[in-house]
């Protein structure tokens, strides 16, 4: 444990303190969001993302521990474990090095190197490999042709060796064998291939047009090759349009294997050559092959996975916009666009299907509809979904609002809202459940407008992979993905917090320490007993015990509850300290509530001295900073932070823009080569990483994030393919 405590210490550069601490906090049970949030005395204060990385190269140098003694065990029951061995395996720092390792000790299915030991060839095999015999060849392997006139009747066939030629191959099979599953070979190989080595992508047919046309006649070394070439590439050749092949520094690896085996000249080393050669091209190469494409595959997934947990996190703390009610509107062409009006507590109050796109083109009718609606509900605002006839429904929503402001004498505006996994929502078992009674069609617009009041609160009702705001990530290992995300939707929902008594099951289940049984218990608990007062409460729901409360009770919100501290996210365990840091300013959590007083109460906990008052209260500095940072602001939303939605009131069209224009957007996706900003044209517009900043970038993440507003310029317009380029360098 020492050994895996100091890797990941350097790993992330972080003290092996903090590593031993955290990782006897996850062995107890604790939840990541927990101990980010309520354990940074114990921790240092790491973040919540360094924690869940912490916890995956736990759980790989685990598993990777577990692997070798699996190995060592394997490798002593056959009698053949040695010193050297056991210091190779216990060195080793991946699983990949492990199996290396392990090639040669690997119970073998039929080869024909195990063919040729059953024949009792490996003897001949050795004499060729040490190079001391100076008999000629024949004239020793004749010693291992099978005598057919002296043997039973009985032996098989396969133990029978026909001739000297059959028993210099069988040899020679052996030989090829031995070398492929040298580990040290192995490894000098693939550290050769992984700086030389040259990534050739070619086109099942030139002439066929396809996305992947930049891959037609592409080379790149895999030293430099970015993630999302790799997963592009692997797409196109899973697709049949891409061919791809390793062109490896062939002469340096062969010259490599026979500088270390051929010893002198002799006359062996004919044989030798052409079994190195054989073992090269037949065993080592394909091998080789599979490995550097699994392991850039890996790393490529990897990389995108944590795209994606980027985006898909900062989509999700999106900023709410509340007090508003909202005319949910999800475009369609043949079918209608559905709407859906939402009053501000996300309360549906109608629904209908109105048809101002082709092939209807209803305008006038729709127009009224729209109107009625608006007058009738007191509509602040539209969200608009950005998918297929978005831009139609735009233009028709913008003349809309004209006119409300003309007739109605009203304000209105209108957001554009990613519609990712609406349709999913829509036909799933929970739409079915909030809106029996509404058609599944309408289901997708009441998505659409409640994700502009509240992002978090909706987007988790959906398969956090189809939130749409990744790269490639249909294509990358589902199971880690789905991990990978659902540790993101944690932390966004602990950080946020929840309200305990207006809360959906889909949003509790992501609250530390509460699964999904739990979530649906709590809901029960609330319909048969009314809304929950105190957090205490909790410990009454079926399921819900002392160490589940005490993983979610900090993150728990009650508004209107018995106590003023618990809407903040001062967990139970620190009342008693946070009811005397109130006693030493001179108030008592009641006044909490009072917008008055609350203001003298902030000035007042600006002016304590933390180092005096953590050595009085006897906590830590890091834990009374974050109690009188919740006290200075109760029932605080933190994504009140967040970038607001663009609001507009009319369309921007495509043949307006000019090259040189500036333009204010929402980043609506960031990937490792670049952005893609919505600037309201039909399709988002991209920063490429180049253009992010006049420095140099590595990481666009580092950049902009999924929902901030930016400015840009148009460098590049694709009037064919309504596409534009745009630049950060203003």
């Amino acid at each position: 444990m020492e050994k895996i405590i100091k890797i990941i210490a350097e790993e992330l550069n972080i003290k092996e303190k903090q590593v031993e601490a955290t990782v006897n906090l996850i062995d107890e049970g604790n939840t990541i969001p927990f101990i980010a949030r309520y354990r940074k005395e114990v921790t240092g204060g790491l973040s919540d993302e360094i924690l869940r990385e912490l916890g995956e190269r736990l759980t790989y140098l685990r598993n990777l521990e577990k692997r070798k003694e699996e190995v060592l065990k394997s490798i002593e029951e056959q009698g053949k474990l040695t010193e050297e061995i056991s210091k190779s395996v216990a060195d080793a720092v991946t699983l990949a090095d492990v199996e290396d390792i392990y090639r040669q000790y690997k119970p073998k299915k039929k080869t024909r190197a195990t063919m040729a030991k059953a024949k009792g060839l490996e003897p001949l095999a050795n004499i060729i490999l040490t190079q001391e015999d100076i008999r000629p060849i024949e004239l020793i392997a004749q010693k291992f042709v099978t005598n057919v006139d002296n043997v039973e009747n009985t032996i098989s066939k396969d133990k029978i060796v026909a001739n000297v030629e059959e028993a210099i191959a069988g040899a020679l099979d052996i030989i090829a064998e031995t070398i492929s599953d040298n580990p040290i070979y192995r490894k000098k190989i693939k550290s050769i291939c992984y700086r030389e080595a040259i990534i050739n992508v070619r086109a099942s047919d030139l002439e066929e047009k396809s996305s992947y046309e930049m891959y037609y006649e592409f080379n790149e070394s895999i030293k430099t090759l970015p993630s999302h070439r790799i997963l592009a590439i692997n797409r196109g050749e899973k697709e049949g349009i891409l061919k791809v092949k390793i062109d490896k520094p062939e002469d340096k690896i062969l010259n490599l294997i026979q500088k270390d085996i051929i010893k002198r000249n002799t006359q062996f080393e004919t044989y030798l050559i052409s079994s190195i050669q054989d073992s090269w091209k037949r065993l080592i190469e394909p091998s080789i092959d599979r490995e550097i494409r699994s392991d850039l595959t890996q790393k490529a997934e990897e990389k995108a996975i944590k795209v994606f947990g980027k985006n898909a996190k900062q989509l999700l703390l999106g900023a709410p916009i509340k007090n508003l009610t909202v005319i949910g509107f999800d475009p369609a062409y043949r079918t209608g666009c559905k709407i859906a009006v939402i009053d501000e507590t996300g309360k549906v109050l109608d629904t209908t299907t109105i048809y101002p796109t082709q092939p209807q083109n209803d305008i006038e009718n729709s127009t009224k509809i729209l109107l009625e609606l608006m007058n009738k509900y007191d509509v602040n605002i539209f969200a608009i979904g950005n998918g297929t006839a978005s831009r139609e429904s735009e233009i028709f929503v913008a003349d809309v609002i004209k006119k409300a402001k003309q007739e109605l004498n009203k304000d209105v505006h209108y957001a554009i809202v990613s519609e990712a996994g609406a349709s999913v929502y829509s036909a799933s078992k929970l739409a079915t459940e909030e809106y029996p009674d509404i058609n599944v069609s309408l289901r997708g617009a009441i998505s659409i407008a409640r994700r502009l009041q509240d992002p978090l609160a909706e987007l988790v009702k959906i398969e956090p992979k189809s939130i749409g705001v990744g790269q490639y990530q249909h294509d990358v290992d589902q199971k880690k993905l789905s991990e990978s995300l659902t540790g993101v939707v944690e932390d966004a929902v602990n950080k946020v917090g929840v309200d305990i008594n207006t809360a959906t099951p889909s949003l509790l289940q992501y609250i530390s320490g509460i699964n999904k049984t739990i979530a649906n218990n709590i809901v029960k608990y609330r319909d048969e007993n009314g809304k929950i007062k105190e957090r205490k409460e909790l410990l009454k729901v079926p399921k819900l015990g002392k160490t589940a409360f005490e993983q979610c009770a900090g993150f728990i919100r009650i508004p209107d509850g018995k106590n003023p501290l618990e809407i903040t996210a001062v967990h139970p365990e620190s009342y008693e300290i946070a009811e005397k840091i109130l006693d030493k300013i001179g108030y008592s959590k009641e006044e909490l509530k009072d917008k008055e007083k609350l203001k003298k109460i902030k000035m007042e906990l600006l002016k304590i001295n933390i180092s005096d008052t953590a050595k009085e209260l006897k906590i830590g500095e890091i834990t009374l900073k974050d109690i009188i940072d919740e006290l200075s602001k109760p029932g605080r939303d933190p994504r009140e932070d967040m970038p607001k939605a663009v609001l507009r009131e009319d369309i921007l069209k495509f043949e307006d823009l000019r090259e040189g224009q500036i333009l204010t957007g929402t980043v609506r996706n960031v990937t490792d080569f670049g952005a893609f900003v919505d600037v309201g044209i039909k399709h988002d517009g991209l920063v490429h990483i180049s253009e992010l900043s006049n420095s140099y970038v590595k990481n666009p993440s580092d950049i902009v994030s999924v929902g901030d507003i930016v400015k840009v310029k148009v460098i590049g317009i694709d009037m064919d393919k309504q596409k534009v380029k745009l630049s950060m360098k203003i």
